[in-house]
């Protein structure tokens, strides 16, 4: 008896357990109930919304002849031609580095009279520079002039290896005037004065400017100070700074021309030196050099120039610059298929010309484009696109209208046609389905023109409620605020019953 109980209570505990388990799996897998949306589509149409962040939808565009001239369209074609991309930049003048030359003795000593005494004069090779007292220097033409006398005293003897000794002595005491960058005509002078030179001038050792000056009279120099730096500007460089998108169509040997404010009527030729190979972080920009003959010394360190490379690239498909709209992240051009008619092509384009663009993707030879009013052209693509984003309603949607659509058409008429910027005359004819008037009936025309934000444009509306003028057509007048595509929506009732609602497009004349 005491088992049978105890069996009955672990049975029932059983189904207790597997009960509890059900309910805790089931509340735990239940689907949590959607939220409701926080606004519902209209009823018996869906809407096909870009992602956020996505462009504007296009869809080709129908202007009229009217239209198309109140705009000012125009046409070109896409077409091969031999390209040159024209590369605009600027840059300063340069020294050249390689026409430096600095001013230095070899020796120590005391500067007494310096004769070029600023910076920038013009000095020549050969001009003085300035004189020096130099005790090593003079201790050289001492011995120098010990050696020529002695090779004459011995010059006769008769004792082998004398006079050639003596000789070789004269010719190591002068190779070390020369060591001390006595030029020939110096020691000529020694030679005939038989005196040493205890001050000796010092004579430039090329042509050009001075740029830096540190000889100064009085002053004491060792071989390691820098006294002068003189610089050829018969030649000098230009550093232009390009775009970096541009650095691979440059290579040294092009040929570039150089215009300066200073002569607005005269052009430098230069050549490419050398592509620098580093980026200015604070400009993006790329440093190119480039060398200009400057004979006339026209071009002044430091002044600020103009630089234009015009480089061949062959023959490419090519579509004139006014032709593309630059719509942010994608470029777009508008194909004219005729007859009024412009479809929407995105394009991929290369390299800038002077007057248009090389096309990479997305046009071919022979396409008729628009050249211009592509804005306006555009404008009237978002529209037509925006009222064509509505989609038909999916099966079983809205039944009785529907139904009753099914038994109900209209034909819209304006006056004039097409419609204008302003007030126009709208009429809808209405009929049943066997071809009858239909009468008495409650229509209304809705115009709704979509706002355009990025155009700082607000959307418009113009509503109208017809008038019966019998034979089942109905009229008023409308005032439309812009031309442009509108969307129009009709809607009939009768007997507070809804027959009809028809959605259509119409394009209006005028601006916007």
């Amino acid at each position: 008896m005491n088992y049978r109980r105890l069996f009955i209570i672990a049975f029932v505990l059983n189904i207790a357990l597997a009960g509890a388990a059900y309910w805790f799996w089931r509340s735990s897998h239940q689907t949590a109930p959607r939220p409701p949306a926080e606004h519902p589509p209209m009823e018996g149409f869906t809407t096909n919304v870009p992602p956020e962040g996505a462009p504007p939808p296009l869809t080709a565009v129908e202007l009229t002849p009217e239209r198309m001239q109140s705009i000012g369209v125009r046409l070109g074609r896409v077409e091969y031609r031999n390209i040159e991309s024209d590369i605009r930049a600027t840059g300063s003048v340069d020294v050249d580095q390689r026409r430096l030359s600095y001013i230095q003795t070899r020796y120590p000593g005391w500067i007494k009279d310096v004769f070029v005494g600023a910076t920038y004069q013009f000095v020549k090779k050969g001009q003085p520079l300035f004189t020096i007292y130099s005790p090593e220097l003079v201790a050289s033409e001492q011995e120098f002039l010990l050696a020529k006398a002695n090779l004459q005293r011995l010059s006769q003897s008769s004792v082998q290896g004398v006079s050639a000794g003596a000789d070789t002595l004269l010719r190591a005491a002068r190779e070390r005037l020369a060591q001390w960058n006595l030029s020939d005509s110096d020691i000529a002078q020694l030679e005939t004065s038989e005196k040493p030179l205890t001050d000796f001038t010092f004579k430039s050792p090329v042509s050009g400017y001075v740029i830096e000056r540190m000889a100064l009279p009085n002053a004491y120099v060792q071989p390691d100070v820098r006294l002068y730096t003189i610089a050829d500007l018969s030649s000098v460089w230009v550093q232009g700074q390009i775009f970096q998108e541009d650095a691979g169509k440059l290579k040294p040997g092009d040929p570039a021309e150089i215009t300066v404010d200073a002569y607005p009527n005269r052009k430098f030729h230069a050549r490419v030196e050398q592509v620098l190979p580093q980026i200015d972080p604070g400009t993006r920009t790329l440093q190119v050099r480039l060398t200009v003959p400057n004979s006339n010394l026209l071009l002044k360190p430091g002044m600020f120039v103009n630089v234009r490379l015009v480089l061949p690239l062959g023959r490419q498909l090519f579509v004139p610059a006014s032709a593309v709209l630059q719509g942010g992240t994608r470029q777009v051009v508008f194909i004219s298929r005729g007859q009024g008619t412009f479809d929407p092509r995105e394009v991929q384009l290369g390299s800038r010309t002077a007057d248009g663009f090389v096309v990479l993707k997305g046009l071919r030879a022979g396409d008729v484009v628009a050249t211009s009013a592509n804005f306006l052209i555009d404008s009237e693509s978002q529209l037509q696109s925006a009222a064509g984003s509505y989609s038909p309603p999916p099966p079983g949607a809205g039944t009785e209208m529907s139904s009753n659509a099914q038994q109900v058409s209209t034909e819209l008429t304006t006056d004039p046609n097409p419609p204008h910027k302003g007030k126009n005359t709208v009429q809808v004819k209405v009929t049943s389905a066997d071809g009858k008037p239909l009468l008495g009936a409650k229509v209304e025309v809705k115009f709704h023109m979509p706002g355009m934000p990025e155009m700082g444009m607000a959307e418009m509306n113009s509503n109208a409620d017809l008038n019966d003028r019998n034979n089942g057509i109905y009229s008023s007048q409308v005032d439309l605020g812009s031309g442009g595509t509108w969307q129009v929506t009709i809607t009939a009732e009768q007997g507070g019953k809804l027959l009809l609602t028809r959605r259509l497009n119409v394009t209006a004349t005028g601006g916007m």
